[in-house]
């Protein structure tokens, strides 16, 4: 896809600019608006034939006495050079000479007002334009402008795409002829009507003429030849002097425009007319004389203006020539936007792959931000042009055609996830995994968990009473469904069923408050659901001959060992490629599993070690059962058997009240200290007198201590660290 679509891009690019142009002006029109308007060059200066001078002077045209005064006026003032950036193709009517031939009078010694302004024109240091008519406009055409400048071509290529007009329209003889030089003036918008470039040169019954602007440049650096190279695909650049000015191949400069109109001074006409203005003003300047006035027809759309004087299009002409401030698309410029459009698309396809949508969207709106202001700057700061749009466009669409096979890739993998997750934990937690926004929520970590290992008691028997494989799987079924919903319930994850046995944990996938307090709360509720559940089992006649055996034995049916542990596991997806799972392995599993088989040995229901009493933030009813070291580890580990919540509760685990459970606990602690100092004779007084009683908890507990006191006096131990070593696993 990534490929396809770059594709597509470059052939868009080569093949149909047409198409895409229209859009890359705007978004150049639009960086022209974000870096605002800058002061035009000072020493040019546009002689407005505005709406004052209409009033003041009289409508246009004027009669060319007018004009000769005028331009008389800025010969006196100092200007260096006048540009007329209008023609006069029409005789003037107005003039007495030709007012006396249309009435039969003779015209000797008569006022000729062509011929005034034609001397007029000659004395001063003015430029005279013309236009060209590039298509048929149903006049046939008659004269040809002239030049003083010397035309090079160099490479000049066998056909050339330099604009062809139809015919000149030229200023009448008196004033053509007696011009010094000459130069069109037109200016050719795009297809939107907006000018964003001017034809330096174009191609007239076989000879190369230059316009008005690039005439009056090639006059003030006293130069004779006006230079242009070619490339294979045409004009390439054009050099007057040591300015070297850059084009596309039909010769036209991209104008950098200053900004709005009035971004040079202006000066009314008829204050001109009338020497109303400081000398200053025009001494050694370069003087356009032109017209804003909207009845006259000669206003332009540019990126800044919609109605911008035709005049001021040739002054920021001549500004950019002057100071080198070019904009343009050089040669190399196309390889540059070929090597963008190939490379954008693949690293958007690097960002699709970033983990997080929030990460990828930023990442694709930094490399937009990235592309566009590099343009930007290139283009205000270096005067280089890129393609902008087709880069664009192409990451627009592969993000967005990303975005969507992500949507259904990420579909794919919650039904991935629901199908790991589905019977391990609660709907809740199913829901909160799959909108988490955690990355790789299923890729392998640390962290900090609670580890759950439950085992049923005299399972062995109970399979063979049953007999049969289906009856073992109803009864399993029976229950392992009311425990696993305790532990899903609880916010707990089910890792698997081994055989009679449950592992379970908590703080996986997700984080979870207080884990340790669910993980024992929901060991405490399993144990106080086993009566309900054994009442349940009794009652059904497919487990009968189970009940009858538990029943001969004084036992219930269902008995189980948990063993809890708090500690750091490595929590992730384990596997190969073709079968994998969630789950949770390290040190802290292998302890939970040890503190589970202890139970018998300790003849305790719930041991924890004492990572998790640590961890425990609730009240519970704990009894200190031992210091170990476990089979297969070094470090001794605390053993505590929790015998209840510590509530005021009626119905408790143990047939005895609260207050006798407590008052055991307090002497069998009492007798722990004494045995930990290696005080063994008078520790093993305690453990006897408590286990005398009638009404105690845990009666083997007693029974080890005992044999270990009387051991220790009979063999006293060198030194005693209290650590008892077990060599098996329970």
């Amino acid at each position: 896809m990534t490929l396809g679509i770059a594709a597509v891009a470059l052939v868009g690019y080569l093949k149909y600019p047409s198409v895409f142009m229209p859009f890359e002006h705007k978004i150049n029109d639009a960086m022209f608006l974000l870096r605002g308007e800058i002061q035009g060059d000072q020493n040019i200066v546009i002689v407005d034939i505005d709406e004052k001078s209409l009033k003041e002077l009289g409508q246009w045209p004027w009669s060319r006495d007018k004009v000769a005064h005028l331009l008389e006026n800025l010969k006196g003032y100092g200007a260096a050079i006048i540009g007329i950036d209008v023609v006069f193709a029409e005789p003037d009517n107005s003039s007495p000479k030709a007012v006396f031939r249309k009435l039969g009078i003779a015209d000797t010694n008569v006022a000729d007002y062509d011929r005034m302004l034609g001397e007029t024109i000659a004395q001063t240091p003015a430029i005279v334009g013309y236009v060209f008519a590039l298509s048929n406009d149903g006049v046939a055409p008659e004269n040809t402008p002239t030049t003083n400048a010397v035309i090079i071509e160099k490479n000049k290529p066998a056909s050339s795409f330099l604009i062809k007009p139809y015919r000149a329209v030229l200023n009448i003889p008196l004033i053509q002829d007696n011009a010094y030089s000459s130069g069109y003036f037109n200016t050719l918008p795009d297809k939107d009507g907006v000018v964003r470039s001017v034809p330096l040169v174009m191609e007239y019954g076989g000879i190369i003429y230059p316009s008005l602007s690039l005439e009056m440049i090639r006059i003030m650096l006293n130069e004779r030849k006006i230079t242009l190279e070619y490339d294979d695909r045409g004009v390439n650049r054009i050099m007057v002097g040591d300015r070297v000015i850059p084009t596309d191949f039909y010769a036209r400069m991209m104008v950098n425009y200053r900004g709005s109109a009035k971004s040079y001074r202006y000066i009314s006409a008829a204050d001109v007319y009338n020497k109303k203005i400081d000398p200053s003003l025009i001494e050694g300047k370069i003087v356009l004389l032109g017209t804003s006035a909207a009845g006259l027809l000669d206003l332009r759309s540019t990126p800044f203006d919609s109605a911008y004087p035709g005049v001021e299009v040739h002054a920021n002409v001549m500004d950019n020539i002057i100071n080198q401030t070019f904009i343009a698309q050089p040669i190399w410029a196309v390889g540059v936007d070929i090597v963008t459009i190939l490379v954008v698309p693949f690293l958007i396809f690097a960002i699709l792959l970033l983990p997080g949508a929030m990460a990828s969207f930023a990442a694709f709106i930094a490399l937009n931000a990235g592309i566009i202001g590099g343009h930007y700057y290139l283009m205000m700061r270096e005067g280089i042009v890129l393609n902008t749009l087709i880069p664009l466009l192409a990451m627009i669409a592969l993000f967005l055609a990303g975005q969507v096979i992500n949507y259904f890739l990420e579909n794919k993998q919650k039904e991935m996830i629901k199908g790991k997750f589905a019977r391990k934990v609660s709907p809740a937690v199913m829901n909160d995994i799959l909108s988490s926004t955690t990355e790789d929520i299923l890729a392998g970590t640390e962290r900090e968990i609670t580890i759950f290992f439950s085992d049923m008691r005299n399972f062995t028997n109970i399979s063979e009473v049953l007999g049969n494989p289906k009856g073992l799987i109803r009864f399993m079924n029976a229950y392992m469904e009311p425990m696993t919903e305790i532990i899903i319930k609880s916010g707990g994850t089910v890792d698997k069923f081994i055989g009679d046995a449950i592992m379970a944990y908590w703080n996986a996938p997700l984080a979870i408050e207080n884990h340790a307090d669910k993980a024992v709360g929901a060991a405490l509720e399993q144990l106080h659901g086993l009566d309900k559940l054994n009442s349940a089992l009794k009652k059904n006649p497919d487990f009968a001959k189970v009940a009858e055996m538990s029943d001969k034995k004084g036992l219930p049916i269902v008995d189980i060992g948990i063993g809890v542990n708090t500690g750091t596991a490595i929590v992730g997806e384990m596997g190969t490629r073709g079968r994998s799972d969630y789950t949770v392995i390290g040190d802290t599993i292998n302890l939970g599993s040890r503190l589970e088989s202890l139970c018998k040995y300790y003849n305790s229901r719930l041991n924890i070690s004492g990572f998790t009493k640590q961890a425990l933030k609730g009240e519970y009813i704990f009894r200190f059962l031992d210091l170990v070291t476990v089979k297969g580890k070094s470090e001794p580990v605390e053993i505590w058997q929790i015998h209840d919540f510590d509530r005021r509760m009626k119905h408790t685990l143990y047939p005895v009240s609260k207050e006798e459970l407590d008052q055991e606990l307090k002497r069998y602690h009492e007798a722990i200290e004494l045995y930990k100092t290696g005080l063994f004779a008078e520790a093993l007084a305690l453990f006897k007198e408590v286990e005398s009683w009638e009404n105690k908890t845990n009666r083997s507990i007693y029974k080890i201590y005992i044999d270990r006191c009387e051991h220790y006096i009979q063999n006293p131990p060198e030194s005693f660290n209290g650590v008892f070593v077990h060599t098996t696993k329970g």
